[in-house]
């Protein structure tokens, strides 16, 4: 099993180049689904995830290669079987991102019901009742989302949809369905997150017609058909919002290259309440920091919602840095459920927090000491990982498969600003 070993204390400086999100690469892949021409995207990271998306992508019959420099070639020229069976999905949630696609150029699809991180019930009825709408045939059996056309019927047609709720999955699900059906689909209650309005951008390259993407309301005129495209993967907003939270726990002086503050307006709000200094710029953002040590950082209370609010993905990580800085403070998570699961393990390093619920009340000033620490999921692992760089002493945090899903090469970035890390095996 590996696991990193953290001695912390050190500030950070200088520069770190920020990936390419996750969360807008695996729908970007999924969009090759539509077109039996050439898909090529760039500044795609090299993350377990997208390495599972390949794969599944690869299942299909899509021609799929990713290199060392970050770029995806696809072909889904021919597709063999629409399924997306349970054992290359159990791992990861985004797998559902196949459903939509398929429906729209297969006409049939069987997508296992997806697995992913244990933070909480994260149902799919909303792509199911919208894909309805469309026309879609839909059952659930055995574990599986089984959905076709009826008789007669060549493809999906456009329609009405609102959804129950803010769905930043099911949007993209939608939007990559309704750029193939036949007429006009209007989509009310969609997300905003920047990594939809990637996806917009990349099908419209492709030849689709879509109008109000980051707006919560996407009008898309369907086409017969798309072409191949180029495309560059949007920076990871929430690998930013990682950084960030590194070097104002830590202090120190750093340049994010490529992260991009108008998509981490909240985030950036909290952090100078803080007391840390950023600095939005043409090329990244600069952060700086006098560090959790200085006795100058004020911890902050917010509550999670949907973008441009808080983003729940960098729930855990802001604890973390409440927990070294000044004074009380309280998260609100109201997005998903058994998001604190992080909580014992920070105690397991001295953080002094009782969660009760959804919300979570944090007594800052902690001074952290080193610990053996588990990760439960993604974000939590980070979490710990921030704690650790501030830690007295030596932190060994485990389970790296969480971790390994969403950041790339972590250790090595943050090695390169200093701080001490390294990954080991047990």
């Amino acid at each position: 099993m590996q696991q990193l070993l953290i001695r912390g204390g050190r500030a950070l400086q200088g520069e770190v180049p920020i990936s390419g999100a996750k969360n807008a690469a695996l729908p970007l892949l999924c969009a090759a689904l539509l077109t039996s021409e050439a898909v090529t995207l760039h500044n795609v990271p090299r993350l377990q995830d997208v390495r599972t998306m390949l794969q599944l992508l690869q299942h299909m019959g899509v021609q799929a290669e990713h290199d060392a420099q970050g770029t995806v070639r696809l072909r889904a020229q021919q597709l063999g079987e629409p399924e997306a069976p349970y054992e290359l999905v159990r791992s990861m949630r985004a797998s559902i991102l196949a459903l939509g696609p398929l429906m729209a150029r297969a006409g049939r699809a069987t997508v296992a019901l997806p697995g992913g991180c244990a933070i909480g019930s994260r149902p799919v009825d909303q792509h199911i009742r919208g894909l309805q709408a469309m026309g879609a045939e839909i059952a659930v059996e055995h574990g599986n989302i089984v959905a076709r056309l009826p008789q007669g019927m060549s493809r999906l047609r456009g329609a009405h949809i609102t959804t129950e709720m803010v769905t930043v999955t099911g949007t993209e699900n939608l939007l990559m369905a309704a750029v193939l059906a036949e007429g006009e689909t209007v989509l009310s209650n969609a997300a905003l997150e920047p990594e939809i309005i990637d996806l917009a951008e990349m099908l419209i390259a492709m030849g689709a017609r879509i109008e109000g993407h980051g707006t919560a309301t996407l009008r898309i005129q369907g086409v017969e058909q798309l072409q191949g495209c180029s495309h560059s993967v949007v920076a990871d907003r929430i690998e930013a919002g990682t950084f960030l939270c590194a070097v104002a726990a830590t202090g120190g002086d750093v340049f994010l290259r490529g992260a991009r503050c108008e998509h981490l307006g909240a985030v950036l709000d909290k952090l100078r309440d803080m007391g840390v200094d950023i600095e939005c710029q043409a090329q990244g953002i600069r952060v700086r920091s006098p560090g959790a040590a200085s006795g100058k950082l004020t911890a902050q209370s917010f509550r999670t919602t949907e973008y441009p609010g808080f983003p729940t993905d960098m729930q855990a990580q802001f604890m973390a840095l409440n927990c070294v800085a000044q004074g009380t403070s309280t998260i609100t998570e109201t997005i998903f459920e058994n998001r604190f699961m992080h909580v014992s393990e920070l105690a397991r390093l001295g953080a002094h927090i009782q969660a009760d619920g959804k919300v979570a009340v944090i007594e800052g000033g902690a001074q952290l000491s080193g610990a053996a620490v588990s990760s439960t999921d993604l974000r939590a692992s980070a979490c710990l990982v921030i704690a650790g760089l501030v830690a007295d002493g030596q932190t060994i945090v485990g389970e790296l498969h969480h971790l390994d899903r969403g950041y790339e090469a972590i250790e090595a970035k943050l090695r390169g600003l200093g701080a001490d890390i390294e990954r080991s095996t047990a």
